[in-house]
C-alpha cells in the first residue's frame, strides 16, 4: 500500500495493482486494481504482454511462494524487468525465545505434548495443521471469518487487521492467559507488537520460517521501489 500511495499521484506511471482474492475484507487502494488470478505462469505473462506493462513489482507476502514464483517466470518469458518488495526480516533481540521450524506441521509438533494456551497468527488457510493432536487451547487472530470445520478444537477467534502495537499484544496475551505464540516470520512492523510483547512477557515464540530465499533484486522499502522505477523510466526515455 506504501508504494501505491507513492504512485497514485505520479502522472509519469499507469500503475495496476493486483489481488488474488483470498481476503474478504479488502482495503481498497489509491491505484486502479483489479482482483482474481491470472492463470498461472503463462497467463501472467500473457496478461503482461497484451498490456504492455512496462515492469513488475512482486508485493505478495513472503509465503506467497507459488505467486512470486510465478512472477519470476512471467517476467522471463516476456522480458520485463521485476522487483521484489517485500518486508525486512525480524531480528532477533536479547530475550527473544524463538523456536525456529521449517513448516506449519512442525510448527504444531513443536507445541509439545502437554495442553497450553496458545496464540496462534499464521492465517486461516494454515490452520489445518494445527487440528487433532494434543488438545491445545487456541486464541486464533484472523482477517477473515473462519469456517467452523477449519478451526482447531477449543478455538477462540478474534477478528482483527493489523497494525498491532506492542502495548495491546501485552494486555491480549495477558488477558488470555497466553503461554507460546505461534508465528509465520512475516517480517516488518505491522505485526512485530506480538513478537516484542511475547519478549517482554517471556514466553516462546514458534516461528515459521520464510519459504522464500534471498532473491537478485528486493528491496524493503517503498520509496527505493520507486527510486529503481524512476531509473527504468531515465533509461527508457534516454534511449527513445
Amino acid at each position: 500500500m506504501q508504494l501505491a500511495a507513492l504512485l497514485a499521484d505520479n502522472g509519469a506511471y499507469a500503475p495496476l495493482m493486483s489481488f488474488a482474492g483470498r481476503t474478504q475484507a479488502l482495503r481498497p487502494p489509491p491505484i486502479p486494481h483489479r482482483v482474481g488470478g491470472f492463470g498461472g505462469a503463462e497467463g501472467l505473462a500473457t496478461f503482461l504482454r497484451e498490456k504492455r506493462f512496462a515492469a513488475v513489482v512482486d508485493a505478495t507476502h513472503p509465503f506467497a511462494v507459488r505467486m512470486s514464483a510465478n512472477a519470476a517466470t512471467a517476467c522471463g518469458q516476456v522480458h520485463l524487468p521485476l522487483m521484489v518488495l517485500t518486508r525486512p526480516a525480524w531480528k532477533r533481540q536479547r530475550g527473544d525465545n524463538w523456536i525456529e521450524v521449517e513448516s506449519f506441521a512442525a510448527a504444531a509438533a513443536a507445541l509439545g505434548e502437554a495442553p497450553r494456551t496458545v496464540l496462534l497468527t499464521v492465517g486461516r488457510q494454515e490452520l489445518a495443521a494445527f487440528r487433532g493432536g494434543v488438545a491445545h487451547r487456541y486464541v486464533v487472530r484472523t482477517v477473515d471469518a473462519v469456517d467452523a470445520v477449519l478451526l482447531p478444537d477449543a478455538a477462540q477467534v478474534i477478528l482483527a487487521r493489523g497494525p498491532f502495537d506492542t502495548a495491546d499484544e501485552l494486555q491480549l496475551m495477558r488477558d488470555a492467559a497466553i503461554e507460546l505464540v505461534v508465528s509465520k516470520h512475516s517480517g516488518g512492523a505491522a505485526t512485530y507488537g506480538k513478537i516484542a510483547a511475547a519478549r517482554e512477557l517471556g514466553l516462546p515464540v514458534v516461528m515459521i520460517k520464510r519459504p522464500r530465499a534471498a532473491v537478485e533484486g528486493e528491496l524493503h522499502d517503498a520509496s527505493a521501489v520507486l527510486a529503481w522505477l524512476e531509473a527504468l523510466r531515465a533509461t527508457h526515455d534516454a534511449a527513445s
